[in-house]
């Protein structure tokens, strides 16, 4: 990691704070617009329908137990990825604090888009800061290396598994959950290219490490 400190270190620490706070208001502003959360919303909104906390709160508690399945795959955080457990629910939560509920479908669908874009784009953020994963990425990377299953099946069985409890639970599935399980990958990959930082030499870190576009993250 020492080929990223240096100037580049206070970019890295903007990253990562920026974008930890952005995928906050992200995931408000698709809360927001009700035409279905990401899979991993989908989860804490079942779950706030069930206990007295918050959104927010809800999204941090997640966020521990998950890293708590780091355990037995043995992967170990980073710096960010503590940032990112304890940054993101109390983001959404501040936001839904000054974002409306809209009520016309257009204007829905525009917080949906808006949402969307804006998560994408705090993920190439954090993840270009290099770090550490979040604690979904990083569950999902540790499956893959350790049950040696593509990362596509991972993803797949982790968000059909979380949409399901959540639905269950009363979250909100609807075409908005299919378009970002859709979208998402196109986007983040793109944002990543956009906020990578690059090491002294000048390389870009994304072609030898778990931020390159190949396993699309997990988000929400």
């Amino acid at each position: 990691m020492s080929r990223f400190t240096g100037r580049r270190l206070p970019r890295r620490f903007a990253q990562l704070f920026v974008g930890v706070f952005l995928y906050g208001v992200g995931i408000a502003f698709i809360i927001r617009g009700a035409i279905g959360a990401a899979p991993w919303d989908v989860l804490t909104q079942g779950i706030t329908n069930h206990v007295p906390l918050s959104f927010g709160t809800v999204t941090i508690v997640v966020s521990v137990i998950v890293l708590l399945l780091w355990i037995p795959i043995r992967q170990k955080p980073g710096f960010g990825t503590i940032v990112n457990a304890l940054g993101v629910g109390p983001a959404a939560d501040a936001t839904f604090l000054v974002l409306p509920q809209p009520e016309m479908l257009w204007a829905r669908v525009l917080f949906f888009i808006i949402g969307l874009t804006v998560l994408a784009a705090a993920t190439g953020m954090y993840i270009g800061a290099h770090f550490g994963p979040g604690p979904r990425d990083g569950l999902m990377t540790g499956l893959h290396q350790r049950l040696g299953w593509p990362i596509w099946v991972v993803r797949t069985a982790l968000e059909v598994t979380v949409v399901i409890i959540g639905w269950a639970l009363g979250g909100n599935v609807g075409v908005g959950t299919v378009a970002f399980a859709l979208l998402v990958g196109p986007l983040c990959q793109f944002f990543m290219r956009v906020f990578a930082v690059r090491p002294a030499g000048g390389e870009d870190p994304g072609r030898h490490s778990d931020t390159r576009p190949g396993p699309v993250p997990v988000t929400g």
